[in-house]
C-alpha cells in the first residue's frame, strides 16, 4: 500500500495514477516525475518486481491485478525477475533534477537500477 501522501487527488484517482506510473516505469525503465510521486511509486514498483521474483500463478495474477497492461506483467516475470534475481531489494533509484518551470515543483528521475 502506498504511503500517506494524498497528492491532491481522491483515492480512486490517486491509485489509478500510481498504477499507470508503475506500469510505465516497469515498461520503459525510467521516467521523470515530481519527487513526491516518485517516492510513492518506488515501493509499488519494487513490490511488483518482488512478485516477479517469487514466480507462481498466484503472484502473476496479483501483478495483473495492479498493473494496467498484461505485456508489462509478462516482462516483469520473464525479464526483470531474472535481472534482479540475486538482488535483495533496492531495484529503483530516485535522482533529483531540479525544479519544473511553471510551478517550481521539485522534479526527479526514477529509474530501475
Amino acid at each position: 500500500m502506498p504511503g500517506t501522501r494524498k497528492l491532491g487527488k481522491p483515492t480512486a484517482a490517486r491509485m489509478a495514477m500510481l498504477r499507470q506510473q508503475v506500469t510505465d516505469l516497469l515498461d520503459t525503465g525510467r521516467m521523470e516525475t515530481t519527487v513526491t510521486r516518485a517516492k510513492e511509486v518506488r515501493p509499488l514498483a519494487e513490490r511488483m518486481i518482488t512478485l516477479g521474483k517469487k514466480k507462481g500463478l498466484a503472484n502473476y495474477r496479483l501483478a495483473l491485478k495492479f498493473l494496467t497492461r498484461e505485456d508489462v506483467a509478462k516482462k516483469v516475470f520473464d525479464e526483470l525477475a531474472v535481472k534482479y534475481a540475486d538482488r535483495n531489494g533496492g531495484y529503483t533509484r530516485i535522482t533529483r533534477t531540479g525544479t519544473r518551470r511553471g510551478d517550481a515543483a521539485e522534479m526527479a528521475v526514477i529509474e530501475l537500477v
